[in-house]
């Protein structure tokens, strides 16, 4: 018997330690668990219940005699260490090509490329902080009229406007058209509309309203291999966007965790088939890159009192796996992503608890996950549901 409902929850960020090529992305020392720990604002009895702190490398958290769950750490073989490329790994698509970044800056033929496109001047173009750069342009912007531009060390694209000048559907417009031309040599995994909102006295800050704009996979992942099958390939948050838009039969935009997390609880009320795939964005977006481990350690709590409520209520052929896409450490140099490994959490009324080795490659969750719901897979990966699902 398969599985009928799989949840695959990903903790956008939440890393489990230096990954084994961290020097090669200036990451050594990187483990973001360990520095939101080290804030001791961290309570999550629930994680821990389901053998988080019985991962190696993570037993400061607390290893607990019998856990409820499987569980593992993922390694990741792509060469990235960036959202997009850690999702498509998840869902079997390994990237041995890293996305280009441009530290300093886009080239000109990009950036006059962008304005003959969109009609829009452009100011920055450089890598910074997402709330420095608004800080520091937001004035200019509402003046001139031109668009903030800017990356950081992962391969993005991201245009910041206020939202009083330029509408968040007129900026996502602005982003498709952007997104059709950085293609090819300057394919970035994400173009990114940052709305953002205040004046120069009060000071400005982002919304809730940011989209991603991903490259279209260039070949088949999980979520497309659900549909294939004629099951229900369920996305919340921006899972949609990361897989631009294919391979899924119903979505759900959310602006943060609390939506996420209400998002799933409504699917989890229907009686679907398939994959409710889930990015909870928050951790990333409002912690790590901010740099606040305290505000990190509360984002989880909160998660952790969710993941209580929702445990009970699952049924007996669903499973839950819940893992991350990379590394952001709120402790650790710089704003960026850090190079990590990521934890693996699996629970369901059939899923035998057990420690399982370190899985080389974030592919084996798409691999074990179509085996457990009895999918052809076609990506990479090494199946471990034999390892944890039986009577």
């Amino acid at each position: 018997m398969n599985a009928k409902r799989v949840f695959f929850i990903v903790l956008d960020s939440v890393g489990a330690g230096e990954a084994p090529d961290a020097a090669d992305f200036g990451d050594v020392g990187a483990h973001t668990l360990k520095s939101v720990h080290a804030s001791g604002e961290l309570s999550i009895p629930t994680l821990r219940s389901l053998g988080l702190g019985n991962i190696g490398g993570l037993e400061f958290l607390g290893a607990v005699p019998d856990p409820r769950g499987a569980y593992a750490k993922l390694r990741e073989l792509s060469r990235g260490k960036d959202t997009t490329t850690g999702h498509w790994e998840l869902a079997g698509l390994v990237s041995g090509k890293p996305f280009p970044t441009y530290p300093n800056g886009f080239p000109p033929e990009v950036i006059e490329a962008f304005t003959k496109a969109t009609g829009y001047g452009v100011l920055c173009n450089r890598p910074y902080s997402g709330t420095d750069v608004i800080r520091d342009y937001g004035a200019e912007h509402l003046k001139t009229g031109k668009l903030i531009v800017y990356t950081s060390a992962d391969s993005v694209f991201q245009i910041a406007a206020h939202e009083s000048l330029v509408p968040p559907e007129t900026l996502y417009e602005i982003c498709r058209k952007a997104r059709a031309l950085l293609q090819g040599e300057h394919g970035v995994g994400r173009v990114i509309a940052r709305p953002f909102a205040g004046d120069p006295d009060r000071g400005f800050t982002r919304t809730a309203n940011r989209r991603d704009f991903s490259l279209l996979p260039p070949r088949p992942t999980l979520s497309d291999e659900v549909k294939a099958a004629g099951l229900d390939s369920l996305s919340v948050g921006k899972i949609y966007d990361i897989f631009a838009g294919r391979g899924f039969t119903d979505f759900i935009l959310t602006h943060g965790n609390a939506e996420g997390m209400a998002a799933t609880d409504r699917y989890a009320a229907t009686d679907f088939h398939g994959l409710c795939f889930v990015n909870l964005v928050d951790f990333d977006m409002l912690c790590g890159h901010r740099r606040d481990p305290v505000a990190y350690a509360h984002a989880l709590n909160d998660f952790d009192r969710w993941l209580a409520d929702f445990l009970p209520r699952m049924r007996a052929d669903d499973v839950l796996l819940i893992s991350a896409d990379h590394g952001c450490d709120p402790a650790f140099k710089g704003t960026d992503h850090t190079r990590e490994y990521v934890p693996l959490l699996c629970f369901g009324a059939r899923v035998r608890p057990a420690g399982l080795p370190v899985r080389n490659g974030f592919s084996d969750v798409a691999a074990t996950v179509a085996d457990l719901l009895g999918v052809p897979h076609g990506g990479a990966g090494k199946s471990f549901a034999k390892l944890i699902w039986g009577d």
